[in-house]
């Protein structure tokens, strides 16, 4: 019979790790992969397993660190998880009945919910966010530097139905020193490594597009206050990715000769693609055909 090896890489995760570790007792193997921990992170792991490892942690490559932990692994299949999740019961009762079957895909997504501040945010393009987690061993590995990369997995995959659940962001002081001190740096240099053409009003279009995408294309405003503010948030964080990648260009002055008159025609582009979103939002609400078709002439001479 095939066996499952669940590996956990984890840094600093005291008050997470142990629910972590509670709900995978259905596995026949669990390895914690210590990242240099200074809490009792590997104290309450070794409660549940005697499979623990240390590394030298780095967080601009904590993905492909966790083939350290795969290479340590037994089983047929490995799922990988971050301290920070657990494994729902259904989603364990699914990948019992999976291993055990001659299937043929060498790696399953599996879906997860994110609790932010928390709320399960349903929207704002934080679900179903598919994680590429589970699969056999010798057939996935990180191969990218990049943060928060998807696992390659050699083969076929598949889409599990049950769910992960992550304990995200619970203070703003998570996400402003996850986004800010450790991803956005990534991020900039990743768009740098892959050509990115600097423009300096990306400045504006960075955060206004990431806002737009979060609140109305992905129906932030359904998660309520919760989704204004991640959407609000995120459009911060990439406005630091541009501020880093104006960094690396030396913090060079603007080159046009009318600054205010570029930066006043910027805003007012951005100030119709506010007004498109929210129009269209409001007209897709609307159920009566009549009052919906009103609204589109209304709306549309008012973006012309």
């Amino acid at each position: 019979m095939s066996k499952l090896s669940v590996v956990i890489s984890a840094f600093n995760e005291e008050n997470k790790i142990e629910a972590c570790l509670k709900s995978i007792g259905f596995a026949d193997e669990i390895i914690v992969v210590n990242n240099s921990s200074t809490d009792k992170t590997e104290e309450i792991a070794r409660k549940y397993t005697k499979n623990i490892y240390k590394q030298e942690n780095n967080p601009l490559a904590i993905d492909l660190q966790k083939n350290f932990g795969f290479s340590k692994a037994t089983g047929d299949w490995i799922l990988s998880l971050d301290a920070d999740e657990e494994v729902s019961k259904e989603l364990a009762d699914e990948i019992k009945a999976l291993i055990k079957n001659n299937v043929k895909e060498n790696g399953f997504w599996i879906p997860r919910k994110n609790y932010i501040f928390g709320k399960w945010i349903q929207y704002s393009g934080w679900y179903p966010d598919y994680q590429l987690r589970l699969f056999r061993k010798g057939k996935g590995k990180y191969i990218d530097k990049h943060v928060h990369e998807d696992l390659s997995v050699d083969g076929g995959t598949a889409n599990l139905k049950n769910h992960i659940i992550h304990h995200n962001y619970g203070t703003i002081g998570d996400f402003i020193n996850k986004t800010v001190d450790l991803y956005a740096k990534n991020e900039a240099e990743e768009k740098l490594r892959k050509g990115y053409s600097f423009s300096y009003f990306d400045a504006i279009r960075f955060p206004l597009g990431e806002f737009l995408s979060r609140f109305f294309a992905r129906k932030g405003y359904k998660d309520g206050f919760h989704g204004l503010m991640l959407a609000l948030l995120m459009s911060f964080y990439h406005l630091i990715v541009f501020a880093f990648i104006w960094e690396k260009r030396g913090f060079k002055e603007y080159e046009g000769k009318e600054f205010l008159g570029d930066t006043e025609k910027e805003f007012e582009r951005a100030g119709k693609e506010i007004f498109f979103w929210i129009s269209k939002e409001k007209a897709e609400a609307i159920k009566n055909p009549v009052k919906k078709n009103l609204y589109k002439i209304l709306r549309k001479f008012r973006l012309n």
